[in-house]
């Protein structure tokens, strides 16, 4: 499979080692990297071939012909940076945040009743929209966008084959106003984010297709939009090459644009999710006292907070 390379692997002092794989995000999915690292475990613990075959048919996904807009597709509007939309490179600071059942627990019971069986990632990612948003203080009558990463392998009918190693997903926006976003409690916000997710259905990812034909393959519109990927679920931790279960399995880091719900367990054996977060030095400031405001009752259910770039020395 030439969508993937693995670097030598780095064995640490304390005997534990570090196993890095790099991926062509265009061919490839986390779901299909995964499988892909199951199935080098499988082989490395002396099977003569993975339990699940790669599967490639990437005509599964081909546009329709003729190709056909059939959706609205918000994650591709074409959006002019002005007011200085985009977010200065020099001085970012990037920090990971650990939420634990005591943090769930706060937002959620924030929520009005009909909103709190929503899913954990629904509710954490409005919650970061929405404070990442206060944090950058932009014009109240800018658009603000979060795209939501759905994997979409069960949304056909029948469903992609299991070995299916290629991309399946899709981004759901949700789209308001800046003024909207943090003038109104957690619970619009978390509206927005359910009602995108809820679109990405069979017709709008074969719409995706044409777009993809129609525009010529256009990047996702990056102004004043945050993207949010839920890795909690992916498997990076369950790989076992035949020395035992990861003590951390997920992305290595986010980035301005992107962060990363991942599986975190600390020492105490507490499991969290971890997300990084990076934004100019001033900004963090901002979103660090907006966070702790949502959270209700500091210190008991504020975020444990660390200082250097994604908690790297808790690992």
């Amino acid at each position: 499979m030439g969508f993937m390379t693995f670097p030598a692997v780095t064995r640490l002092n304390c005997g534990r080692f570090i196993f890095a794989v790099r991926f062509n995000h265009t061919m490839s999915d986390g779901t299909g990297l995964v499988q892909f690292m199951k199935a080098v475990e499988e082989m490395a613990r002396g099977a003569d071939a993975p339990s699940i075959l790669p599967v490639w048919q990437r005509e599964l996904l081909d546009a329709r012909d003729p190709p056909r807009i059939t959706c609205t597709h918000r994650e591709y509007d074409q959006v002019a940076n002005t007011r200085g939309a985009l977010i200065p490179l020099d001085d970012l600071d990037l920090r990971s945040f650990f939420f634990g059942p005591t943090q769930m627990s706060a937002l959620r019971n924030g929520l009005p009743p009909h909103q709190r069986a929503s899913s954990t990632f629904e509710i954490l990612t409005a919650c970061l929209w929405r404070c990442r948003t206060v944090a950058l203080q932009p014009d109240p009558e800018e658009e603000m966008r979060v795209l939501c990463i759905v994997n979409a392998r069960t949304k056909f009918s029948p469903p992609l084959p299991a070995g299916y190693y290629g991309n399946a997903f899709a981004f759901s926006a949700a789209v308001t106003s800046a003024g909207k976003l943090c003038q109104n409690p957690l619970g619009y916000a978390l509206e927005l984010v359910k009602k995108a997710k809820a679109e990405v259905t069979e017709e709008s990812m074969k719409s995706l297709a044409d777009l993809m034909v129609i525009r010529g393959r256009p990047h996702f519109t990056k102004v004043r939009s945050f993207v949010v990927s839920d890795a909690t679920k992916a498997g990076f931790g369950d790989v076992d090459f035949g020395w035992g279960k990861a003590v951390y399995g997920g992305p290595v880091r986010g980035t301005l644009l992107v962060s990363f719900h991942i599986l975190f367990t600390n020492r105490q054996g507490e499991t969290s999710i971890l997300v990084p977060v990076c934004l100019p030095a001033p900004a963090m400031q901002r979103f660090v006292l907006e966070l702790e405001a949502s959270l209700k009752d500091p210190p008991a259910t504020t975020p444990n907070i660390k200082e250097k770039p994604f908690g790297v020395s808790s690992l």
